[in-house]
């Protein structure tokens, strides 16, 4: 599990602290978890018991941020997790000179489109951004790229987890996002702005409408969908960071924007055209032979953003299932094209109020009336597609 990032890092001359290496093998067994215990054997087929033990350097310290930590991972798996921390864990000994980084923040990119429009946004704005990569089959290749033609000076830190279960991987991998946060941590504390003593922002770039993830039928509960960026998450490991003294600064600055929102904010304009049509966006991008599928809930998104954006659709290969329209099980009678399209009815119907339901509250996000709002352009955005499309 990670086994290979250890070497990678030795080979840059990259030592980071030690809570954060800490961190990160909280990251890597948190992961290893989510991928080894499988939902079907769960009572409800879906909600599952995980007792994690993680060695680190500082047992004490990360004992203390268990409950905050349990707290985060149940909200962002939907499921019943238990954490515990012993000796015996931290950052192998450094070999070689160290050598910090010259860049002054961090930039996640997946190879999507949002993380795209981050990388290109933050060079615009006179950043230099350190690139960090969680490599994924189907996906390594265009990182590369975008990387190379957004930021050629700034180095491109490309990792990947490897987990590796004994038994037959669990698909949902709910949890998975929070190996690309460790990675992106463990980065931040290599920067020599770091090492004088700066707060080094680590930006997480995704579009509102998705990290918000509201449940689009009552039978799709919030569970059953990513919260990889949800506010609400996002805040209580900066809160553990905090803590811990890391002085890392997780920031999306595209929580109150949709998808084609962000496409038409975008500040290098040329050099997004050039290089979207090869982001990724799909849910099951791998299944349907690294094309994407096109009816996906987040591929439908991606239509959509084009559709508010006012530029053509080219995304390479095209989209398997491209007529939505198509009175069908496999387009229009596809669950996740049924489910937007009853909430676009609800929307229509009821008003914003009576798809967000409950899903947004005080405690969790503060004022929600800036998510509310995002929300309700997202499923905008949904509607022209499914109206341009033929979807009823």
């Amino acid at each position: 599990m990670g086994d290979l990032v250890p070497g990678r890092l030795r080979r840059l001359g990259l030592f980071p602290s030690g809570a954060a290496w800490d961190f990160m093998s909280f990251a890597m067994a948190v992961v290893a978890a989510d991928e080894a215990v499988s939902r079907v054997r769960s009572p409800d087929g879906w909600t599952r018991k995980i007792d994690l033990t993680v060695a680190v350097s500082d047992p004490a310290f990360w004992n203390s941020e268990s409950e905050r930590l349990t707290q985060a991972l149940r909200f962002l798996s939907g499921d019943m997790w238990s954490v515990q921390f012993i000796a015996g864990g931290g950052m192998p000994f450094p070999r070689g000179p160290r050598r910090p980084r010259p860049e002054d923040m961090i930039c996640l990119l997946s190879g999507g489109m949002d993380s795209l429009i981050g990388a290109i946004d933050a060079v615009s704005e006179g950043r230099q951004p350190l690139l960090v990569s969680q490599m994924a089959k189907g996906d390594t290749q265009d990182q590369r790229t975008f990387a190379s033609s957004v930021a050629p000076r700034s180095l491109h830190l490309q990792l990947n987890h490897h987990a590796r279960p004994p038994c037959a991987s669990e698909r949902s991998q709910r949890a998975r996002s929070i190996a690309f946060l460790g990675f992106g941590v463990m980065a931040a504390t290599c920067l020599q702005s770091h090492a004088d003593g700066e707060i080094v922002e680590l930006r997480m770039p995704e579009n509102g409408f998705i990290s918000q993830n509201v449940p689009l039928t009552p039978l799709r509960t919030g569970s059953l969908s990513t919260r990889t960026t949800h506010p609400y998450f996002l805040r209580l490991i900066q809160e553990t960071l905090e803590a811990a003294d890391l002085r890392v600064h997780i920031r999306n600055p595209y929580e109150f924007q949709t998808k084609g929102e962000m496409l038409k904010g975008c500040q290098d304009p040329a050099l997004l055209a050039a290089l979207v049509d090869t982001s990724t966006s799909c849910g099951r991008y791998s299944r349907t032979g690294f094309q994407h599928c096109g009816r996906c809930v987040p591929c439908q998104v991606r239509r959509a953003a084009y559709v508010a954006w006012g530029v053509p659709d080219r995304t390479v290969k095209g989209y398997k299932y491209e007529h939505l329209g198509q009175k069908d099980a496999r387009h229009a009678g596809f669950d996740d094209v049924r489910s937007v399209a009853i909430a676009i009815e609800t929307v229509s119907l009821q008003g914003i109020s009576a798809l967000i339901g409950g899903s947004m509250n005080v405690q969790l996000l503060g004022d929600p009336t800036p998510y509310r709002r995002v929300v309700k352009n997202g499923i905008a955005e949904l509607a022209a597609l499914h109206s341009k499309l033929g979807v009823t």
